[in-house]
């Protein structure tokens, strides 16, 4: 049964696309006959009532600045409430550009140069890259790997801390594991940062991608954090619109807020009117339907991604809650990584994301990117049976 929506293949190749058009340049898989599969964005269109917001403003044709922000604030209000039991203050609300930005501002506001910013690996690389860059320390906190799944490990990692700690940036649902954290460890994790004094970062960027039978929990649910709480949320993921670069940080606490709205002022940063008008129209009725066919949809390639690696000796698929990102372990074949990674690149001729990238834990493992139309999964899926036909 094919699906409108999400199984065209729509050619990405000369619209400076970073996932398709840089492929070759950073790994080397030739665009003629590659498969990208690494840079987290899908390869479908947004869902309709995101299209037609844009031809509006194309067919008005000024592109002035942006005023009245009321509607905008209004549909996040409608999406958090309705699709996450959150009711929100659109008083709470700060649009960057994008949550890379949204975490950088984080680290910025609410640490000094020096400090510790704690980090449960293996994470969202870009978290590493901005900390580095501000001049703080990343204190990588290392996961535990529990029955092929990630677990936290406080004891583990009470015993880490020194005392020069101020914020944990937590990634909820997980990337790249997949994990969607329950409310006992979210729970955990507030008692921790309220325990060593962290501010909490939660970035939540992933929190609409959810796999059937499991159900994200927004931090801001979580008794007793408020006081240290910034939430982060986007459309961008959710809509494959990451090209407008908007996100929210979004912050309850009053002192917080002040301190977030002063670097926000002194940095000058205002949001684009493409990206709150597209977000306006995703955050909409139309737009959930077209969320639940795509999460169906995505569903789908996973359980065909998931039985294909299954069927390689020494490859293991950790159980995806979450995302459309496959985290592939690949230790069991015995082999480098510098082997299985030339396997994947120059056999199967795919592109995906390396694990060292992701921090401590990441070494042995592949990130995949589902999020492409069912046929590229399935060639994808064959491709990496006969690069490891040998081990069959």
């Amino acid at each position: 049964m094919t699906n409108p929506l999400f199984d065209p293949i729509i050619n990405r190749f000369g619209t400076h696309c970073a996932k398709w058009d840089k492929m070759e340049d950073i790994y080397g898989v030739p665009a003629k006959d590659g498969i990208a599969m690494w840079v987290a964005d899908m390869d479908f269109r947004p869902p309709a009532v995101v299209q037609a917001a844009l031809e509006k403003m194309a067919e008005h044709g000024v592109y002035g600045y942006f005023g009245d922000e009321s509607d905008y604030l209004a549909a996040i209000g409608w999406w958090m409430k309705h699709r996450h039991g959150w009711e929100i203050d659109p008083a709470w609300v700060f649009t960057t550009h994008g949550l890379v930005n949204g975490t950088g501002l984080c680290v910025d506001a609410f640490t000094e140069p020096g400090d510790g910013v704690v980090l449960m690996t293996p994470v969202y690389h870009a978290f590493h890259r901005v900390i580095k860059a501000a001049g703080r320390e990343v204190v990588e906190c290392p996961l535990a790997l529990e029955n092929g799944k990630y677990m936290m490990d406080f004891d583990a990692w009470d015993a880490q801390m020194s005392g020069k700690e101020r914020m944990l940036i937590l990634c909820s649902p997980h990337n790249p594991g997949g994990r969607v954290w329950t409310r006992e460890e979210l729970e955990a994790v507030a008692a921790f940062c309220r325990k060593h004094d962290l501010v909490l970062v939660s970035d939540e960027i992933h929190h609409d991608l959810v796999m059937p039978g499991h159900t994200h929990t927004p931090m801001a649910l979580i008794d007793g954090i408020e006081d240290r709480l910034v939430m982060m949320s986007a459309t961008t993921k959710t809509f494959n619109i990451a090209g407008t670069h908007s996100g929210n940080v979004i912050i309850a606490d009053a002192k917080l807020r002040e301190t977030f709205a002063a670097r926000m002022a002194a940095l000058g940063i205002s949001p684009n009117s493409f990206g709150l008008e597209m977000a306006t129209a995703a955050y909409s009725p139309e737009g959930a339907a077209w969320v639940d066919e795509l999460i169906a949809y995505l569903d789908g390639n996973r359980r065909i991604f998931d039985a294909a690696i299954a069927e390689i000796p020494g490859l293991k698929s950790m159980p995806l809650e979450a995302t459309y990102l496959a985290w592939v372990d690949f230790t069991d074949t015995g082999m480098s990584r510098e082997e299985f990674t030339a396997r994947v690149e120059k056999t199967a001729r795919i592109a995906p994301n390396h694990g060292p990238t992701f921090g401590a834990g990441g070494e042995n493992y592949l990130r995949f990117n589902l999020a492409t139309p069912r046929s590229i999964v399935e060639d994808a899926c064959a491709r990496l049976k006969e690069a490891f036909s040998d081990l069959q």
